[in-house]
């Protein structure tokens, strides 16, 4: 079966009942992509409209980010849709104007500021490490640093305190996030954006570790039965983790793949 004979396939289920069905998309390296500096990403403009499209005709679409709730919409500057931030932390309902944040991790952000207070140093600025405040989760970003090997390493430092300190790190895309103790991620989030709806089918797409994450929270729904099916899709790229695509159900390719599957579901 041809790589388009067997997107068709797994969008049937979307495609046949839209009215009872959710399409749930990473941002960066999915809907837009990667760059340099995290505060230039945009969507193309085909993207957007493609986007706008699908909104109109399917029941939820949602965006799945680990940026704060707020920015992601920013990104995609589309007000009727619903945003995920924080890695499944924060709830943006589409329309509204201030996202709903896990009072648990509410709790933590004087500790996260204080933190990165303590840590980030003119050291780190001298090599290019970008800090960028989540407000409940702290960013360090290395991507086109003039050695990303020596911002890397000093990167590192940061996360050995972090750990020691009680709180988790988490590796993506040349990125370290220090977050609190507190249990967050993409399948959670997915979860209680779903909360509450009748829906048929789902589909998300991603393109790093923790987009695995949201895979595993749309199967369980399958497995509960609040599911019929579930398709979840891998982007692929040169630094995309293996394993994402070992858990995906296909592999689309960086985002002009994202583009040719935005077009299908329509």
């Amino acid at each position: 079966m041809s790589a388009t004979a067997a997107l068709a396939q797994a969008l049937d289920p979307l495609r046949a009942d839209p009215a009872n069905a959710a399409v749930l998309l990473d941002v960066d390296g999915t809907l837009a992509p990667i760059v340099r500096h995290a505060d230039d990403a945009r969507l193309t403009e085909t993207t957007r409209a493609l986007l706008i499209e699908i909104a109109k005709r399917y029941q939820l679409v949602g965006c799945v980010s680990g940026r704060r709730a707020t920015i992601a919409r920013q990104i995609v500057a589309i007000g009727s849709i619903a945003y995920v931030g924080n890695h499944g932390g924060e709830l943006l309902a589409p329309g509204a104007t201030r996202a709903e944040v896990d009072p648990q991790l509410q709790t933590w952000t004087a500790r996260i500021g204080d933190f990165v207070a303590r840590v980030y140093t003119s050291e780190h600025q001298k090599a290019r490490v970008r800090s960028e405040d989540k407000d409940t989760i702290a960013a360090f970003h290395w991507r086109g640093a003039p050695d990303e090997q020596l911002a890397a390493a000093s990167v590192r430092e940061i996360a050995q305190q972090a750990e020691q300190e009680g709180f988790t790190v988490h590796w993506g895309r040349k990125v370290l996030e220090v977050r609190p103790p507190v249990a967050i991620d993409k399948g959670l989030g997915v979860r209680r954006l779903l909360a509450g709806r009748t829906l048929s089918s789902a589909l998300y797409a991603g393109d790093d570790s923790t987009d695995i994450d949201a895979f595993v929270g749309l199967r369980s729904l399958v497995a509960e039965g609040q599911l019929a099916s579930a398709v979840c899709v891998a982007v692929s790229s040169p630094e995309a983790p293996a394993e994402l695509a070992e858990q995906a159900d296909l592999t689309i390719h960086e985002t002009s793949g994202v583009r040719g599957l935005l077009e299908a579901l329509l």
